[in-house]
């Protein structure tokens, strides 16, 4: 039995529905995309902020046992090694050693610092000193 032309053609998609389809799934993706990488970015910030956070308390404790800060020479390091001719260290004082920061450099420990006891930050998605959003550097301070 041969079928009517018009249910021949329906039994597939036409080119003009799929390019139809495509424009409306490009479009959608042109409109989230950008709304998911900023809200990456904005995770990676508060990451930084609260891992800062994180080494401010294990150095007052480390304070707390030995009387002073880590120098800018034993650095965060300090924190998991015994510094030598270090008696009162009573560490490891983070469970893991120090991360670098979400974009992969390393966190800048000074002690004594220029704004407080010590400066422990990040020079943010840039790596460099100043900035503004996601370039910002993130501070103790």
């Amino acid at each position: 039995m041969r079928r009517p032309e018009a249910q021949r053609n329906r039994n597939g998609f036409t080119l003009l529905e799929l390019l139809v389809v495509i424009v409306i799934i490009g479009l959608l993706t042109a409109y989230v995309g950008p709304r998911y990488f900023a809200q990456v970015g904005k995770s990676q910030v508060g990451t930084a902020a609260a891992q800062i956070g994180g080494f401010g308390k294990a150095l007052d404790q480390y304070r707390l046992d030995t009387g002073h800060y880590p120098s800018t020479e034993q650095g965060l390091n300090a924190l998991n090694t015994r510094p030598p001719g270090e008696a009162k260290w009573q560490g490891p004082y983070l469970t893991k050693a120090v991360p670098p920061d979400p974009w992969g450099n390393a966190y800048i420990y000074k002690a004594p610092g220029e704004h407080s006891e010590y400066d422990l930050l990040s020079y943010g998605r840039d790596g460099r000193v100043g900035g503004t959003g996601e370039d910002a550097d993130i501070t103790n301070w």
